[in-house]
């Protein structure tokens, strides 16, 4: 299992879940029960490289992996020559009905299996660079390959100056400030191309541009973004909106107009006008069946319908949405055991046997009122632990010397409530029926 992914990955993902968190990368390894969307996840890509789009809606109860299939999910695109990028919606930092600021987080997130966030300069540089290549593979002369390059520009971002014509100028000063070596514009530039606010209006004036990106230019900007990327040789862009149901905590007006902008994009997406685009959403049961989410919609929740049969053995899925079931005991357990092999901790380890692991994990979920779908996260941090401990000592014995506690400072939200109050200190912090 191990030497499917290198050891600085290695590291990076033990890291992140000593930590409690999702890892990044190397999702692959730790991935439980997501073989049955393999198929259809990499059609689906397959089908955004060939110029399409995909919509896809992933449900599940805390704990069920959403993050977790989304950035799986990622991953598998990077493999395959895509970017992607994945943005938390919020209600103050990333409200959906701005889609002006969507935008801007997807660019600050943007991501491709050569560069780290933000990628945006560097996939405008390498688009750019790609342009000259194919000018001079065309044997147009040195001293006419910079006209020839703005031609080809002109050529490549013609149906994007239609929807967006301030994206379209802003790239072709960015190339003019590029090759005079004038950072300070070339720098700003990018940033009003990444849907920045505050750029200065010096730096705005030679292209010809004015104001900040707002609601209606952002869809433009997008295309603009997608246009590039598949010029630069990547297959498309994946975004992913990770935890819509936030919507149904914001105030009614704010939260209409965020459906109506998620089903804007779902309907753009089926018209065709986001060519390489792979949208995912995630969400909680609630947000896509209760009345204060999708449901509140019909257009939307029409969009987003799927007949889920009570067996979800036979769940389809290529539909566009589709459900985590989330763990069982069992797949806990794999889980663990998974989690062992790549930590590859040291002698003192054989005592974290199958054994214990199917140990920890009955007792992390039994502290959380028995709700295995909650325990994944805090049972995978403290089996780091005991991995750490078992790895560095090598007389440690976790049955012996580990006592397995839940701080509630340690819990999310969700797993507290699970959890239930905590031990009263003495009877008389008890509170009895009158």
């Amino acid at each position: 299992m191990t030497a499917a992914i290198s050891e600085q990955r290695r590291r990076d993902v033990v890291g992140a879940l000593r930590r409690g968190t999702v890892p990044a990368h190397g999702l692959d390894v730790l991935a439980v029960g997501l073989d049955r969307f393999a198929a259809a996840v990499d059609d689906e890509l397959d089908r955004a490289a060939a110029g399409g789009a995909v919509f896809k809606a992933v449900r599940g109860e805390y704990g069920a992996g959403k993050t977790f299939f989304s950035r799986w999910l990622a991953e598998r695109a990077k493999r395959r020559g895509f970017a992607v990028t994945e943005v938390q919606v919020s209600e103050t930092e990333t409200p959906l009905h701005r889609l002006e600021t969507v935008y801007r987080r997807v660019v600050e997130h943007l991501t491709t299996a050569e560069f780290p966030a933000s990628a945006l300069r560097a996939i405008v540089d390498s688009w750019l660079f790609a342009l000259e290549n194919e000018a001079r593979s065309a044997g147009v002369p040195d001293e006419d390959v910079a006209a020839a390059v703005d031609a080809l520009l002109e050529q490549r971002l013609a149906e994007v100056s239609l929807a967006a014509p301030a994206f379209s100028s802003a790239l072709r000063a960015y190339r003019r400030a590029a090759l005079a070596g004038d950072v300070a514009v070339a720098e700003g530039l990018i940033a009003w191309l990444g849907g920045q606010p505050h750029v200065a209006a010096s730096v705005k004036r030679p292209a010809g541009i004015r104001g900040s990106l707002d609601h209606d230019g952002a869809l433009g900007f997008l295309r603009g973004l997608l246009a590039v990327l598949r010029d630069s040789d990547h297959a498309g862009l994946v975004v992913v909106l990770d935890e819509v149901e936030t919507l149904q905590r914001v105030r009614s007006d704010v939260r209409d107009k965020g459906l109506n902008g998620l089903r804007q994009l779902v309907d753009d997406i089926d018209a065709g006008r986001f060519p390489g685009l792979v949208l995912v959403i995630t969400g909680t049961p609630p947000f896509f069946d209760g009345t204060q989410g999708a449901q509140r919609l019909p257009p939307l929740a029409q969009r987003l319908h799927v007949d889920f049969l009570p067996d979800p053995r036979f769940d389809n899925p290529r539909a566009v949405q589709v459900r985590l079931p989330g763990f069982t005991r069992e797949s806990l357990v794999e889980l663990g055991t998974k989690v062992r092999a790549l930590h590859g901790a040291g002698a003192g380890a054989g005592a974290v046997d199958d054994g214990y692991v199917a140990l920890l994990a009955d007792h992390v979920s039994g502290s959380l009122g028995g709700r295995v779908g909650v325990a994944p996260r805090i049972f995978v941090k403290k089996l780091v632990d005991v991995l750490d401990r078992a790895d560095q000592f090598p007389d440690f014995d976790p049955r012996r010397d580990y006592v397995i506690r839940l701080a509630p400072s340690e819990l999310t939200e969700a797993e507290r409530a699970a959890a239930g109050p905590p031990p009263a200190d003495s009877v008389d912090d008890i509170e009895l029926p009158e």
